[in-house]
């Protein structure tokens, strides 16, 4: 019977290769899209959506030196999430007092969340995205005080026109109203806006209406200046209508695989 030869490829180093080319070529965009809109590229936080992939792919991205991961389904992100702090105290025990944790890892739900779902992603989540009716900040803000928790929330806005409720978020007209609610709410932090551009839209005519809908939410608090918009395919029109954040996944990632745990 043959022995595996140690000459073999190790999946893991060449995975790390492939988010290594991958994650190069995503900054590599941020900065150019910088500078064509006169911005400094350290202003924009890149999340990764790890949605369909697993742990693994989270702590070689973490160690390839990124702290904001993204998911958007709970079911997938509390156990990934569990299962990535663990990673990370067992890395940390092992190297010795000291090195666990050497850089923070950040937890962004950015999915619709339905209210019975509050009390899980806020056992794990650091900022909720998909922010959008009075009900579920309510929710978040029970949630957030019975763990002990504060939790950062943005308000979705919907752009398409007419509105889509299965995409979730608030017309522009409405988002002072739930700013004002997250606001109010004892445990939850006002972070700003977030959106997604219309399906088949021209993104930088559909990301205009940001800007206007971050100062509404910065009249509310002055410090909620998060703009999150832009995914792998739109995130230049993003970053060129004032975009704080991009949430990359297929272009970081490659291409969705069925889930895998």
């Amino acid at each position: 019977m043959s022995q595996t030869s140690s000459s073999e490829p190790d999946p893991s180093a060449e995975r790390r290769s492939e988010l290594e080319k991958n994650l190069a070529e995503v900054r590599s965009r941020i900065a150019v899209a910088c500078a064509a809109a006169g911005r400094d590229p350290g202003e924009i936080t890149l999340i990764a959506i790890t949605k369909t992939r697993p742990p693994a792919d989270v702590l070689l991205l973490h160690e390839l030196g990124l702290t904001d991961f993204g998911e958007n389904k709970d079911q997938e992100a509390a156990p990934k999430a569990a299962a990535v702090a663990t990673a990370l105290a067992d890395a940390g025990a092992s190297a010795g007092a000291g090195a666990a944790r050497s850089q923070p890892l950040r937890w962004h739900f950015v999915g619709q969340l339905q209210t019975n779902k509050a009390s899980s992603v806020a056992g794990y989540a650091d900022v909720v995205h998909s922010v959008d009716r009075v009900r579920l900040v309510r929710a978040l803000g029970a949630a957030a005080r019975k763990a002990g928790r504060e939790l950062t929330c943005l308000v979705q806005v919907d752009l398409d026109t007419p509105a889509d409720p299965a995409r979730g978020g608030v017309p522009p007209g409405q988002v002072r109203e739930i700013a004002e609610a997250i606001e109010a709410e004892q445990n939850l932090i006002l972070g700003g806006v977030m959106a997604i551009a219309p399906l088949g839209a021209d993104p930088a005519r559909a990301f205009a209406p940001l800007r206007p809908c971050s100062l509404a939410v910065r009249a509310v608090n002055p410090a909620a200046a998060i703009i999150s918009a832009g995914m792998s395919g739109d995130l230049e029109a993003a970053i060129g209508n004032g975009a704080t954040h991009v949430r990359i996944g297929t272009a970081l990632l490659g291409a969705r695989r069925p889930l895998v745990r």
